[in-house]
């Protein structure tokens, strides 16, 4: 962190967002060299001792209109949060005016749109189906995997496993969504869905995050169902995705997965240097 003088004698300012539920705390980086790590992204995340957040971005300089990096909750780093990366993005275009921005993240180049009743669509880029790129443990068909229940591995900038049963209420997520995190088969575990079809066009689903537990949404894990679903011919590839916090809009298309859903800017703060140092 830099040192709590000048600029941050009073702290590091920081927004809480949330794209259905999906919670963020966001850092404003571009102005400032600020140096967050696996130890202060998981203290700010602990929702008792500090702010909690499924995920961390810091918004920072790059290439493109900015740059974004992403922490779960307990510290470790993600190359994709596809929520998070709809809210900053109507942050970006608030400040900027525009209604098209180009992102670059650690996934890779993502653009991000607005659209109709204030929704922000951002395209995700193309699912990783080889299981090289998921990745897998070793080589297999990604379709279906030797896994009880049979599911689907998807990679979307972060590794999936997709479960398709008759009542996503009748899975204890918060037993099966550990196990299924950490089976050998992923070996940088996996954010895991359990997803019901309800039409061709419409599926039910519930998360486990790997680093953060149960959340109310997950927008990567929202395509990886949908493009799951759609190679198992189960639906179309565009579908209305409801999960425990609100509905998502997913179209898999030739230029990529678009998601399109609300955001929210729920407040801003400031992380006391007090905290902050309580964290180094």
């Amino acid at each position: 962190m830099p040192a709590m003088t000048g600029e941050f004698a009073d702290g590091l300012p920081f927004m809480k967002m949330h794209g259905l539920g999906n919670d963020f705390v966001v850092v404003d980086a571009r102005a400032h060299d600020i140096q967050i790590t696996p130890t202060i992204a998981k203290g700010i995340g602990d929702r008792h001792f500090g702010v909690g957040f499924d995920q961390l971005a810091v918004i920072g300089k790059g290439k493109a209109d900015a740059h974004l990096t992403f922490f779960n909750a307990d510290g470790s780093l993600s190359a994709a949060c596809g929520n998070a990366t709809r809210c900053i993005a109507r942050f970006l275009m608030n400040e900027s005016g525009s209604d098209r921005l180009h992102l670059t993240t650690d996934r890779g180049d993502l653009v991000a749109e607005a659209r109709a009743g204030g929704f922000v669509a951002v395209n995700m880029g193309q699912p990783q189906l080889d299981w090289a790129d998921v990745p897998l443990a070793r080589e297999m068909d990604t379709l279906e995997l030797p896994i009880e229940g049979a599911p689907t591995a998807t990679g979307m900038g972060n590794p999936h496993c997709t479960f398709f049963v008759d009542d996503v209420h009748g899975i204890d997520l918060e037993r099966f969504g550990p196990e299924i995190e950490h089976h050998p088969l992923y070996p940088e575990r996996t954010n895991v869905q359990i997803a019901q079809i309800v039409a061709p066009d419409h599926i039910r689903m519930r998360v486990w995050e790997r680093g953060v537990g149960v959340t109310w949404a997950s927008g990567s894990s929202s395509c990886a169902c949908a493009v799951a679903a759609a190679r198992r011919g189960l639906t179309g590839r565009s579908v209305r995705i409801d999960l425990d916090g609100g509905t998502l809009r997913i179209d898999w298309g030739e230029d990529g997965v678009w998601m399109t859903g609300p955001t929210m800017h729920v407040f801003s703060g400031t992380l006391t240097p007090t905290f902050l140092d309580s964290l180094t």
